[in-house]
């Protein structure tokens, strides 16, 4: 049956290659999705990766596969496979017609069902007091819709295997439910324990017992419910830990008010965002979410870019400044210029990024995958062996069952399909709310092994823009004049320096005069008349043309910051040189903070610059970084890298610009500042949304920790099996009891992953929340790592 119908038309079958993610339904263990993946790998010029937490395939195909090929490799596995559901049209609001009731509230009536019948049966079976005359008859007539009802996924699934030739858990849950129910049919119609009065004994101890006079309704009852609990809790939990992506997918405003010139000026139009095109203007009023990425056109406000960056300072935007989709103007009134909508904005590409993250596998799962894939078969074999011990050593046929029937059910590896999936599916969750976006599993391997970081200067360590980082003065001048009068004609000038000194200055002493006469001296400054003043700035060359050289303290001043690679200027007036500005790309007041923590993780930082030896040793001890590698050409960067590998160092690369893609991309980790270039991020592993070098630290820390957790997980599903499988082959383990062990064995996976919800930033990084400043710490506080 056909599994791709929608409410609006399907995608074409196209037969050109492409990626497609396939909606897989009917999928119950770690095996399917094995299963399913194989099926789709089989075929030529396709590769697929399944994952059993998200229920997604992502395949990769060659020209001459269609899609409805892919779709019917998974129907032909006994599974169901759906095409992406295109976008509906905009205010088209209807309900799909194939959307299917909600699959979490099915399973809670299916179990809520079975628990209310089920908690009498095992009652009566453990407790003697309840055993009334027929209190058999009513454990069947109890059990036999637990049965037949509650279970019947799990019959479904194991016939829609065997159909295929193939044994999943589900296998295992069927038969061992069918085979307890079937041999207490026979204790009751043929053997003795349908007489009146019979007394069922029964202990939750490890014990042998021959089960002779016993029934075990109890067993598929009880073994049917807990299982369909740990499901429940299973679905719930996934849902839960890829609620942070839904999150992410839900940020964006509904609809916008666009600007549309008319014969009467300018008016506002309400439409639904998704009927907004690139270059249109749109207004977003104080409180009012940003529609799409764009660039203020009109107005100054502050922005909270929290739901982007994790920081909770607005950021002041003016005319010219970028903004991003589904960020809250808390500011005044802005007109915004469309430069990006749907799938191209930030939002979106963030949200696919974790959505292709937690559809990846790492190594350590593909392992898993494997081992759950043979070991179906091999529990099918040792129950077999089990039964035939039993049956061969003369212990009784009832002792035989008791313990074939624990070895089917305390053997499904779900925990074991679960270890990964879940861990990553949180970890990556809570890393796109921080503001850290991991491209995939693989990443986390990278992180444990990294012991040497590459960091680009310019943009990643400096802020990449010039600023104005110090003034000197003559003696008995007043700096607020010096900037007031430099910083006006400076402002006429579209120079980069010009522009650092004006900013500086404004920011300095707020709204600067007037300019007249302004005139730009080619290669040496500019001159103008500022408040009746005649000002000079620039070189001093410019002052001294006329006459007005600079002191000895000016000139010792502009010496120094040129000895540290900085830009100094000379400012003069009225016949004399009043002081000197120096302009330098600024060291970002995060970096020596995060130049700490990287060291606390046992990381090596090294730093790569293209700039002279002066200037990168001088930033270099600024931040604590004693290895420098200067006069780097941008294609040289790559050969960098792979020097310090070959080397036997594991490198990890930190860049923003065009220039650091291929280094990123040839690095053992490559982390691009999401203030940087879209090649940057592209090349990169993983993506640091704010332009703040601490969250490199935090993104280490949380990918191991997630590398943590997901070995964690696989070291207890594979010592609980390992622990409980000998105990059920000897007969020492009551079958209910290991229905019960098997199915929180998997609570316990999903429980021990959702931890990672729980992960926050450095102490040290979230003072500015905390009001402190940057990379300060109280007294006594220390910084907390995980290695």
């Amino acid at each position: 049956m056909s599994t791709t119908a929608h409410s609006t038309t399907p995608p074409p079958a196209t037969a050109g290659g492409g990626q497609v993610e396939l909606a897989i339904g009917g999928m119950t263990c770690a095996s399917c999705a094995n299963r399913i993946e194989r099926k789709l790998n089989k075929i030529d010029g396709v590769t697929a990766t399944v994952n059993y937490a998200t229920e997604k395939a992502k395949v990769t195909y060659v020209d001459g596969i269609a899609t409805d090929d892919l779709v019917a490799a998974v129907e032909s596995a006994g599974y169901t496979a759906k095409l992406p559901t295109p976008p509906r049209p905009a205010g088209d609001e209807t309900p799909a017609a194939t959307e299917e009731a909600d699959p979490l509230t099915a399973l809670r009536t299916r179990l809520r069902v079975s628990a209310a019948l089920s908690i009498p049966v095992i009652a009566m079976a453990m407790i003697p007091a309840l055993q009334f005359t027929y209190w058999q008859w009513l454990s069947l007539t109890l059990t036999a819709p637990v049965l037949v009802w509650g279970a019947l996924p799990f019959h479904k699934a194991a016939w829609a295997n065997l159909k295929h030739g193939a044994a999943t858990m589900d296998t295992l849950i069927s038969m061992g439910t069918s085979a307890a129910f079937a041999w207490s049919l026979y204790a009751l119609f043929f053997g003795t324990a349908g007489v009146p009065g019979m007394i069922h004994p029964f202990e939750l101890t490890i014990a042998r017992t021959d089960g002779s006079a016993n029934i075990y309704l109890e067993v598929a009852a009880g073994v049917t419910t807990f299982i369909l609990l740990g499901r429940y809790l299973e679905a719930r939990s996934k849902r839960t830990a890829g609620a942070a992506l839904r999150a992410l997918l839900e940020l964006g405003a509904r609809d916008v008010a666009v600007l549309r010139e008319g014969p009467g000026g300018r008016t506002e139009e309400r439409i639904p965002v998704e009927q907004l095109a690139v270059g249109d203007l749109f207004v977003v009023r104080p409180g009012e979410k940003v529609a799409t990425d764009g660039t203020v056109a009109e107005g100054s406000s502050a922005v909270d870019m929290s739901m982007l960056t994790g920081e909770s300072v607005p950021v002041e935007v003016a005319p010219g400044d970028g903004v991003v989709g589904a960020t809250v103007n808390v500011g005044g009134r802005l007109v915004v210029r469309a430069t990006r909508i749907g799938s191209d904005t930030q939002l979106a590409q963030m949200a696919q990024l974790v959505e292709d993250a937690q559809n990846g596998k790492a190594q350590v799962q593909r392992l898993a995958d494997r081992l759950s894939g043979i070991f179906v078969p091999i529990v099918i074999l040792l129950t077999a062996a089990t039964l035939g011990f039993w049956i061969g050593t003369g212990s009784g046929l009832a002792l035989a069952f008791t313990a074939a029937v624990a070895v089917l059910i305390i053997a499904c590896p779900c925990a074991l399909g679960l270890a990964t999936p879940t861990a990553l599916l949180v970890g990556t969750g809570r890393g796109a709310q921080m503001g850290i976006i991991i491209k995939g599993p693989e990443v986390l391997e990278s992180t444990r092994r990294v012991d040497t970081v590459v960091l680009d200067k310019t943009g990643t360590v400096t802020t990449g823009k010039m600023t104005l980082v110090d003034v000197h003065t003559a003696p008995g001048q007043d700096p607020q004049e010096l900037l007031r009068l430099a910083g006006a004609l400076e402002d006429a000038s579209e120079h980069p320096i010009a522009a650092a000194i004006a900013k500086g200055a404004t920011e300095r002493v707020g709204t600067l005069p007037p300019v007249e006469d302004f005139v730009n001296v080619e290669g040496l400054g500019v001159q103008g008349i500022v408040d009746g003043h005649a000002v000079l700035v620039g070189r001093t060359k410019l002052l001294a043309d006329w006459s007005q050289p600079l002191t000895a303290e000016l000139a010792a001043a502009k010496a120094a910051a040129e000895a540290d690679g900085k830009t100094a200027v000379a400012v003069g007036w009225d016949g004399a040189a009043r002081g000197v500005l120096v302009v330098a790309d600024a060291i970002k007041d995060t970096s020596a903070e995060a130049i700490r923590q990287l060291r606390d993780l046992g990381l090596t930082p090294v730093l790569l610059t293209g700039d002279n030896e002066t200037v990168a040793r001088s930033v270099a001890a600024q931040v604590g970084i004693e290895e420098v590698i200067a006069e780097v050409m941008p294609a040289d960067k790559v050969d960098v890298v792979k020097r310090l590998q070959a080397e036997g160092k594991i490198v990890a690369m930190v860049g923003d610009g065009v220039n650091d893609a291929a280094a990123l991309a040839q690095a053992d980790l490559g982390l691009a500042m999401g203030t940087g270039t879209d090649a940057a991020i592209e090349a990169s592993d993983l993506t640091l949304v704010r332009g703040d070098l601490r969250a490199a630290a935090d993104a280490i820390r949380l990918s191991r920790r997630t590398l943590g957790v997901i070995k964690g997980n696989l070291f207890w599903a594979f010592a609980y099996n390992v622990a409980a499988l000998p105990l059920a082959a000897m007969g020492l383990l009551n079958p209910l009891l290991a229905g019960a062990a098997m199915a929180l064995s998997s609570v316990f996976v999903v429980t021990n992953s959702l931890r990672l919800r729980r992960f926050k930033a450095l102490a040290a990084n979230r003072d500015v929340r905390a009001g402190r400043p940057a990379g300060t710490r109280p007294a006594g506080e220390t910084l907390t790592t995980d290695r």
